[in-house]
């Protein structure tokens, strides 16, 4: 009987989180004001690291709230501060950007109901099921033997990435601009 209302209180904890992230992405979206949308898209992404970490994929959660939720939301209120976005822009009332921009929308609905309706979706066998199955140490097992070549290709771009980015940041007076 008491696994049943510890299932129950965790179905209705996933229900608390969806309904916080989808009204997150919702203010994110609605929301006039640029710093009312990043904090929308901050609130969006604890709510969908508290979905991690019920579904056992705590070294996701982690690296949401931090990357995510910590570096790039940080970057994008820098950005917002640094730019002084207060003048309205004329270019949100042109009738044909809205156009564009429902007509994109729809597009992308009908492509992801054309993806979810060809997908299958393996059911879970709970008596092979692995508690272990987002712990880092299974993570960090199966980058390094069978998908080292992927990690190690993905480490050098990020390398090249970042030389690139300090060799356009650091320019000289009078230099070539690129």
């Amino acid at each position: 009987m008491e696994i049943f209302k510890n299932i129950a209180m965790v179905e209705w904890v996933f229900y608390f989180f969806s309904a916080l992230a989808i009204s997150g992405a919702l203010g994110t979206i609605l929301s006039r004001k640029p710093m009312h949308s990043v904090i929308a898209v901050i609130i969006t992404f604890f709510a969908l690291s508290g979905i991690y970490v019920l579904l056992n994929a705590q070294f996701l959660a982690v690296v949401n709230i931090i990357v995510y939720a910590g570096a790039i939301m940080v970057l994008f209120l820098f950005v917002i501060m640094f730019l002084n976005l207060r003048q309205e822009s004329n270019e949100l009332n042109n009738t044909s950007m809205v156009i564009a921009a429902t007509v994109s929308g729809l597009l992308l609905v009908l492509m992801l109901v054309v993806v979810f309706r060809k997908a299958y979706i393996e059911p879970v066998n709970p008596v092979g099921f692995s508690n272990q199955t987002g712990m880092i140490e299974r993570l960090g097992s199966l980058l390094y033997t069978h998908y080292m070549l992927p990690f190690e290709l993905v480490s050098v771009l990020f390398l090249v990435a970042i030389s690139g980015a300090i060799l356009i940041g650091k320019r000289e007076k009078g230099g070539r601009h690129f």
